[in-house]
């Protein structure tokens, strides 16, 4: 189905991996297109309930293809603005999925593979990965991923590593904020698997909810929070899932939507 990406659909989890191993899997027009084209095919799949995204060979993405990058160079501004908006498009698109999105990043994020890990809402890293908001070292910017990776680890770590484009160990990208779980490498795996059953043995709608909660109290003024807040807490407490899921806590036994698949 697509030139660029593997997908795989076990129960309902979608295992989403960048197959471009002989570059790293460095991002090209073609990945942009067919990750957003991807994002767009599950964002209304109502029986997903959780993504992984991983990377096939050595590197989880080595960021931006040095061949795609050399075609740019004869690019106009305008073309430039066209080439971004895409890129712009894909990253927005898998940040605003409505499931938990977790990313599995061995030996290295740099640039937008960097930027994929700020638009997962979980990531786990073995402890020997690299990762780098490395755009300054040739000249250009993090400014597409910008908005993701700020959200993730604030202005005090973007100023750091978005002005020197250093790279940054696994460890320095748990304690900013950027990955969650930092692991070893044989524990990737069970680490992940240990994410997508906490996910599945919750309420699939109060998941969905509460990454749309996130969204829109992050954007929203401080006045009107309290409104938003508990609209969102009543509208939920008298939903058929929210019911059950009371029910089942009171009852002592698994809620009706289970638990692993």
């Amino acid at each position: 189905m697509f030139e660029t990406l593997q997908t795989t659909r076990k129960g309902a989890v979608e295992y989403l991996t960048l197959n471009r191993p002989e570059v790293r899997n460095a991002f090209n027009e073609v990945m942009i297109g067919e990750l957003a084209t991807w994002a767009a095919s599950v964002a209304t799949d109502r029986d997903l309930r959780v993504v992984v995204i991983a990377g096939a060979g050595k590197v989880f993405s080595a960021g931006a293809d040095v061949t795609w990058m050399a075609k740019t160079v004869g690019y106009t501004e305008e073309e430039n603005r066209r080439d971004a908006a895409a890129a712009a498009a894909m990253f927005n698109a898998i940040d605003a999925l409505p499931v938990p999105v977790i990313a599995r990043i061995h030996s290295a994020a740099l640039g937008g593979g960097a930027g994929l890990a700020a638009v997962c809402d979980v990531v786990v890293a073995d402890d020997q990965a690299v990762f780098g908001f490395t755009e300054v070292k040739l000249g250009i910017l993090p400014a597409i991923i910008s908005p993701f990776a700020l959200a993730k680890i604030g202005r005090s770590a973007a100023r750091e590593l978005f002005l020197t484009g250093m790279r940054f160990s696994a460890a320095r990208a748990r304690e900013i904020g950027l990955v969650h779980a930092v692991v070893h490498a044989v524990e990737l795996d069970a680490t992940v698997e240990r994410y997508i059953n906490e996910c599945l043995s919750a309420g699939p709608e109060a998941i969905r909810n509460a990454k749309a909660l996130i969204r829109r109290v992050w954007t929203s003024p401080p006045s009107e929070l309290p409104d938003i807040t508990a609209e969102a807490i009543a509208t939920r407490r008298v939903s058929s899932e929210a019911q059950e899921g009371l029910k089942a806590f009171l009852e002592k036994r698994r809620p009706t939507w289970g638990i692993a698949e």
